[in-house]
């Protein structure tokens, strides 16, 4: 039997109980204001998905990543198997789909193509952010434009395997592709290039997702990839907000800051707006 209970006086037992359950109810508005703080602060920021182009993968985002991320952004970089235009489509709808809330969808190359063939059905998108990216406009394809001229340094000597896929090679790589980036780097991303169909470049654009969405446009002055004046074309007919860096047709890696840079303003743009 715990004798200090029987000698304690009941006064003093009353305000002892008051006091814990102040504590106690202290403790919960504190922890409740700082989920609502929490809460609040991500709740603020759009979400963002990377969208890679063809001869790259998620990884090719990964500086970018590093600096979203650090300023309190939830990013996601899936990988697309650029089989098929419908089936990489249907792989960004699908992560579109898992997002809470307002999202920015950035393309890099041909995950332009991906990200301006959700048409009108892009769930949660708010924004799209095109860097060094294709921006085709409704009834045309990238076959008939790359058609037009000579093939572009980097893409002058495409390996095509028994499958239909089409693959750098690695000096074209080095020396064109990522012509900017440290060559032990570019060699890396060489090895992790994801190869894309050559059906995809042949599929027809219906309508474009950035007739009903605002846009940003990274050009890359030094793409040897994508013609600069063909990007600035794109830029221009979609009423993009237009940025242009000295660089290849890989800024995710060679100009790192400017690429966040414009998506931060592309996030911050739709959230002012809202």
């Amino acid at each position: 039997m715990n004798l200090s209970k029987l000698t304690e006086p009941r006064s003093g037992r009353v305000i002892t109980r008051a006091i814990a359950l102040a504590i106690v109810a202290l403790l919960i508005v504190s922890a409740s204001a700082f989920a609502q703080e929490g809460t609040e602060d991500v709740s603020t920021l759009p979400n963002i998905v990377l969208v890679h182009g063809a001869w790259a993968d998620g990884s090719s985002w990964s500086p970018v990543i590093q600096r979203l991320q650090t300023a309190g952004y939830n990013v996601i970089a899936p990988q697309f198997p650029h089989a098929t235009l419908a089936g990489d489509v249907d792989i960004l709808r699908h992560v579109l789909t898992m997002q809470t809330g307002p999202t920015i969808v950035a393309g890099h190359s041909f995950g332009g193509q991906i990200m301006t063939s959700l048409g009108t059905d892009a769930p949660n998108v708010v924004g799209l952010v095109y860097i060094a990216a294709f921006g085709l406009d409704e009834g045309e394809s990238i076959g008939a434009l790359l058609g037009q001229g000579e093939p572009t340094p980097a893409l002058a000597h495409l390996q095509v395997d028994s499958l239909g896929y089409a693959w750098l090679p690695q000096d074209d790589f080095v020396g064109h592709f990522a012509a900017d980036v440290d060559p032990v780097v570019a060699k890396v991303m060489w090895a992790t290039q994801q190869p894309a169909h050559l059906s995809i470049l042949e599929d027809v654009m219906a309508v474009p997702a950035w007739k009903s969405l605002p846009s940003w446009y990274m050009v890359a002055t030094n793409d040897e990839a994508i013609p600069p004046d063909a990007e600035r074309l794109f830029a221009q007919r979609m009423g993009a907000t237009v940025v242009e860096v000295e660089s290849s047709h890989v800024p995710m890696f060679s100009r790192p800051d400017e690429v966040a840079a414009l998506i931060e303003t592309a996030a911050q743009s739709v959230s002012a707006a809202s």
